[in-house]
């Protein structure tokens, strides 16, 4: 064993070397390794709690990451791009694409909007986009819901959607009737029109849809971008997208 600790010490660092230490150890029966004795060690060397919680981390990271792989091998790109699910605008050639799962009300949506938005702006015309609802009332509440029926009404009126969705997702505070029914007024949309298409029970079946298959892809947070075939959960900004698109 010894050997094998003095190679992890030489490609470790800090707390992340003890870490590896006692992974080695337990493996090898001298520290104990069912969940109590392990508590109370932890308790007993609390410097070790963060790098150990780290590599946890990492390692459900990687793990989400593969599934979410062969989720999309199995539903295949073409899904989120269906109309049945999304709003989808730029060039159906295009050899570049960003997808994102979004609520209104989420706050790392919200911090990822001025990059989302300049990057439309400078790539509307030679990059796929798609829109996915993905409201998670039980964090966000009921406002989320409604601002998700909203939005899917919206696309009714295309040549408006990509400003009021930008509009709403730039508001503050907790999404509410009268500011949608603004943001649509701002965006150039027919509010009336809107108010109806809200109350249509496709849309009810729309956004089940939409949650069905960031289900099925093992989504679990907003926001997510997928990333030319590619997840990435959280939010990004323009270096992100820079490089991710690069890739």
């Amino acid at each position: 064993m010894r050997p094998l600790v003095i190679m992890l010490a030489g490609a470790l660092g800090g707390a992340a070397i003890a870490v590896a230490i006692i992974l080695v150890m337990a493996q090898n029966g001298l520290v104990p390794i069912n969940d109590r004795q392990m508590q109370t060690y932890l308790m007993l060397h609390p410097e070790l709690a963060p790098a150990m919680m780290g590599r946890a981390q990492a390692l459900d990271d990687q793990k989400q990451a593969a599934d979410q792989a062969a989720a999309m091998k199995k539903v295949g790109r073409a899904a989120f791009f269906d109309p049945a699910v999304a709003f989808v605008t730029g060039p159906a050639d295009a050899r570049t694409s960003l997808v994102e799962f979004y609520d209104y009300d989420c706050p790392f949506c919200r911090a990822s909007l001025p990059a989302v938005k300049r990057f439309y702006d400078a790539h509307k015309n030679d990059t796929r986009f798609s829109f996915i609802e993905f409201p998670i009332a039980d964090l966000h509440g009921p406002s989320a819901l409604l601002a998700a029926r909203a939005s899917l009404a919206a696309r009714r009126q295309p040549a408006h959607y990509m400003d009021f969705h930008f509009t709403l997702l730039g508001e503050e505070g907790q999404v509410s009737e009268q500011m949608i029914y603004a943001d649509a007024a701002k965006a150039g949309m027919d509010v009336d029109k809107l108010k109806a298409d809200m109350s249509d029970p496709a849309i009810e079946k729309t956004l089940t849809s939409s949650i069905a298959l960031a289900h099925k892809v093992g989504v679990d947070g907003t926001p997510t971008f997928v990333l030319n075939g590619k997840f990435h959960p959280g939010a990004v900004d323009d270096d992100t997208l820079a490089s991710e698109m690069k890739s």
